[in-house]
């Protein structure tokens, strides 16, 4: 089990840019993939991107080519990068960890077929027009 810790959320402009940090702490050794999601008021959680121990990477259709996921090697701390943010990208946005290693990587979360483990509790992104 991991404590996730996320920071970096506030308030932009629309086309402005964010970077989301998320600090894990306890067994960080065995998580196999983290990636961050995101919640809007009454909508559904989504996937927005991921990534796992072999490099594999997956973002959301919506997100890609404007964010960007990343891991500090050393620590662990996961990023995302939020650039040309826009209106629908307000949300809670949560990261979260798992242990297994499951078939389809990365891509199999994003898309809702896998659900993480571990989660943390989520920090606020609203992007004003």
């Amino acid at each position: 089990q991991v404590h996730l810790v996320e920071s970096g959320g506030g308030s932009v402009q629309a086309g402005g840019s964010l970077r989301l940090s998320c600090s894990a702490s306890g067994d960080t050794a065995s998580i196999h993939s983290m990636g961050w999601f995101r919640q809007a008021p009454g909508k559904e959680r989504e996937g927005v991107a991921v990534l796992d121990k072999t490099g594999a990477i997956s973002y959301a259709d919506s997100v890609k080519g404007r964010f960007t996921i990343s891991q500090d090697g050393a620590e662990g701390t996961l990023y995302l990068q939020m650039n040309s943010l826009n209106a629908e990208d307000t949300a809670m946005y949560y990261c979260a960890a798992d242990f297994r290693h499951l078939p389809g990587g990365p891509a199999w979360y994003v898309t809702g077929i896998y659900d993480m483990e571990d989660w943390g509790k989520g920090t606020q992104v609203t992007i004003s027009s």
